[in-house]
């Protein structure tokens, strides 16, 4: 799926993946090292080609929606630096990640540079109004990783408290992707704010499906640990919704794990989880999520990038990895 999509923007893509290599260059080697590492890890790229469809689909014309894509990869770039550090994780993209490769301080510190590469490129831009919309994204981003800190290892966290870090730790960036780019081809406000909030319900749908698939994905599709959410303590949708409806046993093991963290009672809780629904309720937050999103492109023109939005959209309700 994610290699037809691309093939609609195949020139952009292109030029996309030799911006993204070219302004990773640096005179310190260790930066470009690690910034190879994890780019040429792979991922779907789903956010910058949001950019490129989005400003493709409104007849933008020039060059900068390359750039803008080369942000908003860099952005998400950074944060997996960082979240791999803080998560402690070992294993990202079926490989071991930067901070094991190398170390924590060396992560961190080549996340602070690509962060800080990607506000180069938008001051290069010059749009004020796309330098606002990305400094709000890049802090409500921190807001939302502070937050899944604070709930980390607390079983009391509500599906309120969870909705609200996806919406700011993943979400929030898929909107900045699709609103950036109808700012940059001159949309309308009210294009504008759709495509904010069909990016936006993307994200919210593409992070619940990934919690769905921690329980019920393998190792090897998704090129990480399953049960990782469960070994870092972190209370995702599945383990709120299984403590709230499973039997008082189940709930007091899930509660537990929450507070301990580790992988100890891993089956026994996967095993939970599915018997209480719990996967089933998440996938379908998802497509209510996706619903939002499908009717938000009704504003656009019809053209083959709408119907590519449509199928990033299908993608991240349905993927397995």
């Amino acid at each position: 799926m994610a290699s037809r999509i691309q093939q609609i923007v195949a020139d952009d893509f292109a030029a996309l993946n030799q911006t993204v290599v070219a302004q990773l260059h640096s005179e310190v080697p260790l930066i470009e090292s690690i910034g190879h590492y994890i780019i040429e890890a792979g991922g779907k790229r789903m956010r910058p080609v949001l950019v490129l469809l989005c400003s493709k689909n409104l007849g933008y014309s020039g060059n900068d929606h390359i750039e803008l894509a080369t942000v908003i990869e860099f952005l998400h770039t950074a944060t997996l630096l960082h979240d791999d550090v803080v998560d402690m994780s070992e294993m990202r993209r079926g490989r071991p990640t930067a901070n094991t490769r190398w170390d924590n301080p060396s992560s961190v510190l080549v996340g602070d540079f690509i962060y800080s590469r990607a506000f180069e490129l938008l001051v290069g831009i010059g749009n004020m109004q796309i330098m606002d919309v990305m400094a709000s994204t890049t802090n409500k981003i921190s807001e939302g990783e502070v937050l899944q800190l604070v709930n980390q290892h607390n079983p009391q966290a509500t599906e309120a408290d969870y909705m609200q870090v996806i919406h700011n730790k993943t979400a929030i960036l898929f909107a900045a992707a699709c609103k950036t780019a109808a700012i940059l081809a001159g949309a309308s406000e009210t294009i504008t704010e759709q495509l904010h909030q069909f990016g936006l319900q993307v994200g919210i749908a593409f992070q619940l499906v990934d919690d769905v698939l921690d329980f019920s994905g393998s190792s090897e599709a998704m090129g990480k640990n399953i049960g990782d959410d469960l070994a870092e303590g972190k209370p995702t949708l599945p383990l709120i919704y299984a403590m709230q409806h499973g039997s008082d046993k189940e709930s007091k093991l899930i509660e537990e794990a929450i507070k301990s963290g580790g992988r100890e009672h891993l089956e026994a809780i996967i095993e939970a989880v599915i018997r209480s629904g719990a996967l089933d309720y998440t996938r379908a937050k998802a497509g209510e999520a996706i619903d939002i999103a499908m009717n938000c492109l009704t504003c656009l023109p019809e053209n083959k990038y709408r119907d590519a939005l449509k199928q990033v959209a299908e993608a991240a309700l349905n993927r397995e990895s």
